[in-house]
């Protein structure tokens, strides 16, 4: 008698419920994060251009190492940070989340624990059981502060408690959009000696002046990962170009498992090409988030209780059914997240029309849709 492929299939994937943010045809997209301005022409050309000149050569294999991307995407970092990282510090991948598949990969498995502290970034748990590696969800909202702050106290508490291989951080938090302070990252990073410590900071280039980047903690720390990403303000998420940068040592760990020639050619001539453009593709950043501080602000006038942010969107609660007021939204054409806390939605911040559509609908539905207090 034959198997079924759910009897073959591993035991701890068996009932296991694939990403899947709706991918709806509708006006208003607003719930996964991108920036909703198009590349601009003369980008779309430079690019057009530079993939053209690689395509010749398309019979072989492109380069390994992606010498001039990591060389680039350096100079970005320094230029940015202030912080001097060289191109033998830089790791790319198809989007950061394979970044982060060949940090589980390398330094997580079987009998390995990582951490995270929820509610974060989804995809954390999902890659982190892919690889074998038990995850653990660590607790937000202990200790003092909000509900959504990370209190460095019980941080490091519940680092001594699980001891994991592997502690994931978000900053800023999505889907809270809150960021850390980097002493509650250097507290993390000395109560796990034998952790790699990743800070995601996918949404780094949204933050709030005086916003720090754990890019600055970088020297000296041989375990610390900051991890970006081209998807968000340099409008690239089609492009999936993701990347870390860490100790040379670590990158060089990470050879050891990623698939030989995972960046392909056009790929690399996409990114490079942006980073030769990086000011024009940044300019709509100080739009996206003075449309997210209206956001914020004109929520709370609602009544309802949005969360101060540092990335390109807004959670906001004091719902009385979230999935009410996303069906709702949605009716009128507008597609926001329900990203599983209660009374809680989150919207991207947009473009002025799509944020008027949102707050137009959100004034209409509000009355009816608070959550009693």
């Amino acid at each position: 008698m034959s198997c079924s492929l759910n009897d073959l299939l591993r035991p701890d994937l068996r009932g296991g419920i694939a990403y899947g943010a709706p991918q709806l045809d509708v006006p208003f997209p607003l719930n996964t994060n991108e920036n909703s301005y198009a590349v601009p022409q003369h980008v779309v050309d430079a690019i057009v251009s530079s993939v053209a000149e690689v395509a010749p050569g398309l019979n072989r294999y492109p380069d390994r190492e992606f010498i001039r991307l990591r060389e680039d995407l350096a100079a970005y970092l320094t230029r940015t940070s202030g912080v001097t990282v060289t191109a033998a510090q830089v790791w790319a991948g198809n989007g950061s989340n394979e970044v982060l598949l060949h940090i589980l990969q390398a330094f997580g498995g079987t009998g390995r624990v990582a951490l995270g502290f929820t509610p974060a970034y989804s995809m954390h748990p999902i890659i982190t059981r892919t690889t074998g590696t038990r995850w653990v969800d660590g607790r937000r909202g202990v200790g003092g502060g909000g509900i959504f702050d990370l209190d460095p106290r019980s941080a490091v508490a519940q680092v001594r408690q699980h001891q994991p291989n592997i502690v994931f951080l978000c900053s800023p938090n999505n889907p809270t959009g809150t960021a850390l302070g980097l002493d509650t990252v250097e507290a993390i990073y000395d109560a796990a000696p034998r952790a790699i410590v990743v800070v995601d900071e996918a949404y780094a280039e949204f933050a709030r002046a005086g916003t720090p980047s754990a890019l600055t903690l970088l020297r000296g720390r041989d375990r610390l990962v900051v991890t970006r990403t081209m998807s968000k303000a340099f409008a690239l998420a089609g492009g999936r170009l993701g990347y870390l940068a860490a100790t040379a040592e670590l990158t060089q760990a990470l050879r050891l498992v990623r698939l030989p020639y995972h960046l392909s050619a056009p790929a690399q001539a996409v990114a490079c090409a942006a980073l030769e453009h990086v000011d024009d593709l940044l300019a709509t950043v100080e739009i996206l988030k003075a449309q997210r501080d209206h956001i914020v602000c004109e929520l709370g006038e609602m009544g309802l209780d949005p969360v101060p942010s540092d990335a390109n969107f807004v959670l906001f609660g004091g719902l009385a059914d979230e999935q009410a007021t996303w069906q709702a939204l949605l009716d009128q054409g507008i597609l926001v997240r329900d990203v599983g806390l209660a009374h809680y939605l989150r919207v991207t911040a947009g473009t002025t029309e799509e944020t008027e559509a949102f707050l137009g609908a959100m004034r209409r539905l509000a009355p009816t849709h608070r959550q009693e207090q």
